[in-house]
Parts: C-alpha cells; structure tokens; sequence
C-alpha cells in the first residue's frame, strides 16, 4: 500500500512577534496561509527489512547527510512511539521541491505530510492532544501546518483559530537561493528590535478585499528588517516583487529568505513570475493560488 500527501508551502502574510518566554522562546502573532505549491511525501510498504528514508526533487541534495534529524525522520520516529507501531518494512520518499530554510515551512510541512500519511496508512486516529504535543516538539510551526489550512497562529505556534481568506488569491513565492538560519535572524532582532504590541482578535484583518489588503498592509514581518540586514539580497527581491504589475502585498515570509507578492488571480502571479524569472534567472521563483480555507 502506498499513501501520497501534499506539503504545501507555509506563509507569514503577517508575523508580529509579541514577546519572549523565560525558556526564550518566543511569542508571535502570525497569519498564517497555504499554496498550491510545495513538496510532496510518499509512504509506502516496501517489502524491505528495515526503514529506508530517500528524498528527490530539485532540493533534494541539500538535505544529503542530514537524514538522522530530518524532520519528515523525526516525525516518522514519533508518531511510531506514540502508536506503538515499528517502521520496519516501510519505506518514505520526500520530493523536496521548496528551497531548504526559506521560510516557507518546508521541513514543517514535510513533518506534518508525513504525520498525515503515516496515519491513513496506519488507519488510526491519535490522541488529539498527544498529536498536538508531537506536532509542537517537532517544531513551532508544524501545528499549524498539520491543520494545513488558513489560521491565525499565537503563542508558540500552539494557539489556533481558523481562518477564512479572501478567495482566489494569487501568490508568487521569490528566493535567492539563499539560506538565512532562523536563530541568526532572531539573535538579530533582538538586538535591533522591541515587542510588538499584540493585536486584538478585533484588529485582525478583516472586511471585503480592498479592507482585507489594507488591514494587511498596516501589518508586517517583525523579522523582515534584521533578516535583510543578514541578507542584503531579500531587499532587492522584495523590490522587484514591488515592481510588478498587480501586485497587491509583497512582504518576507517568516525569517525568510523567500519573499512572497499577493495578487488577485493566479494569472497575475504568474505572469509576475515569468517576468522576474526574465530579469533575475538565478532566483527560485513559483506562483499559485492560496487556499482560502
């Protein structure tokens, strides 16, 4: 039997960050969206003794030597502890299509297709709020990316509302193929930035289109400014996204490098997309559409 999921890419249209824990995690504010675009995970019983873990797709060589603290392994290991199950026999393929430490969630999202596809395979329905505490110490983000859908994320990633896009949105994902490490953009920002005062559930973005992107607008990526000074080159990604025709929003997500423009229909992205691959073709560059719930 084989069972095959999705990991779509996981973006900040906003990432407020509102405090800092005594453990020194921190606390955040974040709309959190998905696109049609991202990797994919397949699960399958291979007849083999042993797990085997292989990775393909355009990204694939950059995970080499890194599949003992894989997260889509790490996820693996732990939903089989919590089941009682063994992954012997099985084996699992990650098509890594998404630039590594982009900020778009990537390895979250692999995580949390890999969760999803090892559970229908294995028919069985965990615990909610031991699947809930797997997810987290897989990482901050991969909660979120479990729910795999639309979501006001708070606290550590822990806190979720559903929440329901505008529909149809186009969006364009822009990388420098760059890797910017998430724990040198938060030692940045803080030395550079204060606590942003949290929104109330209120002031959210809200409203028909034009106030849905105006809310938004007067929202940011608090780790937009110190990523950029670690990484000159999301500037200029960000102003070529700003250059194009129809764009709506262009902002960084999470701790970036990847930058990403709201548009909106797909066919404005794309065609975005295809000027920026023109002008800059060492840039990773995709488009799609958001999930709107």
């Amino acid at each position: 039997m084989t069972v095959a999921r999705n990991a779509p890419a996981k973006l900040n249209l906003f990432l407020h960050v509102v405090g800092r824990r005594p453990d020194g995690l921190h606390l955040l504010q974040s709309l959190v969206a998905f696109a049609d675009i991202g990797d994919r995970i397949m699960v399958e019983n291979s007849g083999a003794t042993g797990f085997q873990f292989q990775t393909t797709g355009p990204f694939a060589t950059a995970l080499d030597g890194e599949a003992a603290d894989n997260q889509v392994v790490r996820a693996a290991t732990g939903l089989a502890a919590l089941a009682g199950r063994s992954l012997d026999g099985l084996r699992l393929t990650l098509q890594k299509n998404l630039p590594v430490a982009s900020g778009i969630g990537g390895g979250s999202s692999d995580a949390a297709a890999t969760l999803r596809a090892l559970m229908d395979l294995w028919a069985i329905l965990p615990d909610n709020q031991a699947l809930t505490r797997l997810a987290l110490d897989l990482g901050a983000d991969v909660p979120v990316c479990l729910a795999a859908r639309p979501s006001l994320m708070e606290g550590i990633g822990e806190q979720l509302t559903p929440y329901d896009l505008p529909e149809g949105l186009g969006v364009l994902l822009v990388n420098p193929v760059v890797e910017v490490p998430t724990p040198s953009v938060f030692r940045q920002y803080a030395r550079d930035s204060a606590f942003t005062e949290p929104l109330e559930p209120s002031a959210f973005p809200s409203g028909d289109r034009d106030a849905w992107f105006a809310d938004l607008g007067a929202c940011r990526n608090d780790l937009q400014r110190p990523a950029i000074s670690l990484c000159p080159v999301i500037g200029d990604v960000l102003a070529a996204i700003s250059e194009c025709a129809g764009v709506r929003l262009h902002r960084m997500s999470g701790s970036g490098a990847t930058c990403i423009g709201l548009f909106d229909t797909r066919e404005t992205a794309e065609a975005a997309q295809q000027a920026i691959s023109h002008a800059s073709p060492g840039w990773w560059c995709a488009a799609g559409v958001l999930h709107h719930q």
